[in-house]
């Protein structure tokens, strides 16, 4: 989660303020998609798994969806970490060549 800045001066407020609005939209862009795949995970479990298992499947469908959104939020969250990862790399690579 992003941290919400402090200006250090007047002069600063400006930039502060754009830095928090995008930190926070992303945050709500984020909890607006994480719904989104919500319902169509869930609507999929319903459409395609219920009917396998019957009528009387409501904990078992649960369970499902369950075990699915977890996997889904492992690997989202892998693949964020690994090209943080990346990323921390080049610019440590880009700071040692302009030292140089």
């Amino acid at each position: 989660m992003s941290n919400i800045d402090a200006p250090n001066s007047i002069k600063e407020i400006p930039l502060v303020i754009i830095k928090n609005m995008v930190a926070l939209a992303t945050s709500g862009f984020g909890v607006v998609v994480a719904l989104a795949w919500n319902e169509a995970i869930k609507t999929a479990v319903q459409t395609y798994i219920d009917p396998i298992l019957g009528k009387n499947s409501g904990v078992v469908s649960l369970f499902i969806y369950a075990i699915i959104m977890t996997l889904l939020a492992v690997l989202v969250t892998m693949q964020l970490a690994k090209m943080q990862k990346t990323l921390e790399e080049v610019n440590e690579s880009i700071k040692k060549k302009a030292k140089k």
